[in-house]
């Protein structure tokens, strides 16, 4: 009989030992679970610092343009108050030197060419060459701060007085008597004031503007003083 009950039980013990797995199954998946919850933390954090670092750079390259485009408009007004110079003093030499003065206004504004190889009313005529090494020395704080120009204002006032600094320069290097020693052509004649060119506009103008921009607190790079 024992035999018999052990032959007929026999079946039931493959059926036991499968429900057993099948009990253990929800106890093994949430271990799983746990074990890969760590991972799927990194993992989210590995990808949120990619996300940043790739951010970054992007930032970085948005910036840029801006300070590139703030020194294209430095140089733009630059060329164009120097061709403004150029070309106005070119004609004027060709016109009107040695003859008799234009007058625009009557005698308040006259067209008037002359050669001054000094300042404005002829100061220091003598130091034509120092007079040349500041126009240099100009030109290269100009084009050394234009790597940090991020101002507008400041990049069309920079650009004034490059391009005027320019236009100057260019006559004390060309013109006679020598190099360095050129006098500037000047031709815009107002009433009991020292006659000018458009490099000498250029400059007073960039100059102007730098002293409203400084009053209002606007630096080159763009940053703003509130107090």
């Amino acid at each position: 009989m024992a035999e018999a009950e052990r032959i007929i039980g026999t079946p039931d013990s493959p059926e036991t030992g499968a429900a057993e797995p099948d009990k253990a199954d929800p106890a093994g998946q949430a271990d799983a679970a746990a074990g890969r919850a760590p991972e799927r933390a990194e993992q989210e954090e590995r990808e949120e610092r990619d996300g940043q670092e790739e951010k970054e750079p992007q930032e970085a390259v948005a910036e840029r343009p801006r300070g590139r485009r703030r020194i294209a408009v430095l140089f733009a007004v630059a060329a164009l108050a120097y061709v403004l110079d150029l070309v106005s003093k070119l004609v004027v030499v060709a016109k009107l030197e040695h003859r008799e003065s234009i007058e625009i206004l009557g005698d308040w504004l006259q067209l008037e060419v002359i050669r001054n190889p000094g300042a404005a009313w002829g100061v220091g005529e003598a130091f034509t060459i120092i007079f040349t090494l500041i126009a240099t020395a100009v030109i290269v704080v100009i084009v050394r701060l234009a790597r940090k120009l991020y101002s507008l204002p400041w990049a069309i006032a920079l650009g004034l007085l490059l391009g005027g600094a320019l236009g100057n320069l260019t006559d004390r290097i060309f013109r006679s008597p020598g190099v360095f020693e050129g006098a500037v052509v000047d031709f815009i004649a107002p009433k009991n004031y020292p006659v000018f060119n458009l490099a000498d506009s250029a400059i007073v103008c960039g100059g102007i503007l730098i002293v409203l921009l400084s009053f209002r607190g606007v630096d080159p790079d763009g940053t703003v003083h509130k107090d």
